[in-house]
């Protein structure tokens, strides 16, 4: 049962890390849309974190599959191939000269991804919960055997 703790734990930071890393980029798409950063800013900053926000997704999927958890793969599985899928047609990066035609799209994109990650932040938080308590009771239990 350690293991199940342990891949909790690195799903929790996992899934802080794409909220944390998507909530980010809604940021520097709100800058630039209020005139606090120029497109070249804010082009620079979310195209650094896209690549490894598709290896942390991908890598999350990854491990729910190899873990057998098959709910958590097939909630995360989506995501997954459009992110495949962006990164084949080679779309996934914003371009600085059009960032400001795009920008409402890439504002809701980015949106719904937060939303997204947020809901799969929530069910591994409970799903940590669960097995930290199941870990810990199961362990006392075997305390007063001896």
């Amino acid at each position: 049962m350690a293991w199940d703790l342990f891949l909790w734990i690195i799903s929790f930071f996992v899934s802080l890390a794409l909220v944390a890393s998507v909530f980010y980029q809604v940021i520097c798409l709100t800058d630039l849309e209020a005139d606090y950063l120029n497109p070249f800013e804010t082009s620079t900053r979310i195209n650094r974190l896209v690549i490894p926000e598709f290896i942390l997704q991908g890598s999350l999927c990854l491990l729910f599959l190899l873990t057998w958890h098959w709910v958590f793969f097939l909630v995360a599985v989506p995501v997954t191939v459009y992110h495949a899928m962006l990164f084949n047609e080679r779309r996934y990066l914003i371009d600085v000269t059009e960032v400001f035609r795009g920008i409402s799209f890439e504002k809701k994109f980015r949106y719904t991804k937060l939303g997204f990650y947020v809901f799969l932040f929530i069910m591994v938080v409970f799903r940590l919960t669960l097995s930290a308590v199941y870990s810990f009771t199961e362990d006392d239990d075997l305390l007063h055997l001896f």
